[in-house]
């Protein structure tokens, strides 16, 4: 059975569920255990697991990847949370020296059943210190895997299966999302498999890859354009790293078309990998150049307007459609954008 809750209460129902389900599992990291409970998504597992599995620690990034390091290869499944990604930075010592290739160098005989959580996203001006993703530079090495669940079905799905996993896995999830809803099913053995992407909406006039927070956007676009008979298929990747490209290159075949739209900067990133990807596959079937939207080429700036230049957003996707098709211009008026932005209040 399947009921309606939120990206947030899946986060929660999935730590939930594992820790019950296997005692080695155990929550850490800044502020995890405080009132606010990392934007509400442990609400709750501090009563029922107590300190001792579900805790907050000291402001050391690169100690907390150690910790986890050490606890993994140790037989433990730590999950280790970092309410931002941009800080996450920190502890590349620990993460690309030694947790990505421990199994490696060791041929196997170590597991390194780590999960780390991070969070990305924008809202209340936060500049450019708080505002990056960065999954790319993370899907850049070898023995860590990278997911960016956008749906709240995803998000509960993807999380079990990286807790479950013998390796490294990045869980980044985007701040605007806690709140989406969507149909996620009770059973406590639902997963979802790393690095295997999904069609959210299908179509067959030009095909829109989106990361994150994108897809919303993208759908959001697909439904607009809908309304004049143009049918736009939209593809999740879910995981970045790995990824089947199977489904991404029959879609592409199928409408002849695509379009990459990140939650990061274009250069030397995942809508590149794409790109090249789609190039080398899906040559002979392009009917027009691989199209690629992201952040401006800049930090990101703190104010409103300036961020709502700065973040890709649904109007983007549907100009580009309409370039790519060669169409007359949307009529915009009376249409809401941004709606989450305006439900996001801040941390506290």
């Amino acid at each position: 059975m399947s009921r309606i809750i939120t990206y947030r209460e899946a986060i929660t129902e999935a730590l939930r569920e594992e820790m019950e389900r296997d005692e080695r599992v155990f929550v850490y990291g800044l502020d995890v255990a405080d009132f606010k409970r990392t934007f509400g998504s442990g609400k709750g597992l501090l009563e029922q697991f107590g300190a001792k599995r579900y805790f907050s620690t000291p402001l050391s990034e690169d100690a907390l990847m150690g910790i986890g390091l050490g606890a993994a290869v140790m037989g433990l499944r730590p999950v280790n949370v970092h309410i931002r990604v941009d800080f996450l930075l920190l502890t590349l010592n620990q993460l690309a020296n030694m947790v990505t290739s421990m199994r490696y160098t060791s041929a196997g005989k170590l597991k390194v059943p780590l999960t780390i959580r991070t969070v990305i996203g924008r809202g209340w001006g936060q500049g450019m210190q708080h505002s990056k993703t960065l999954h790319a530079l993370f899907a850049h090495l070898p023995g860590l895997k990278v997911a960016l669940p956008s749906t709240a079905a995803d998000m509960k799905g993807l999380l079990k299966s990286a807790i479950r996993d013998d390796n490294p896995v990045l869980i980044i999830e985007q701040r605007w999302l806690y709140d989406t809803p969507g149909e996620v099913p009770e059973d406590p053995n639902y997963l979802e498999p790393l690095g295997v992407p999904r069609c959210i909406r299908e179509g067959t006039d030009v095909t829109v890859i989106g990361v994150s927070w994108m897809v919303i956007e993208a759908v959001k676009a697909a439904e607009i354009l809908a309304r004049r008979g143009v049918r736009v298929e939209v593809i999740d990747p879910r995981t970045i790293s790995p990824l089947d490209y199977t489904l991404i290159y029959d879609s592409i075949k199928k409408t002849g078309h695509c379009i990459v739209v990140d939650y990061d900067w274009l250069n030397c990133g995942f809508s590149a990998e794409v790109a090249a990807r789609v190039q080398e596959h899906c040559f002979n079937e392009l009917k027009s150049p691989i199209t690629r939207i992201g952040f401006a080429e800049t930090p990101c700036p703190t104010t409103r307007p300036l961020e709502n230049k700065f973040y890709p957003n649904a109007i983007q996707i549907i100009k580009a459609i309409e370039q790519k098709l060669g169409l007359s211009e949307t009529d915009l008026s009376g249409e809401e954008f941004y709606s989450y932005e305006n439900k996001f209040k801040g941390p506290f």
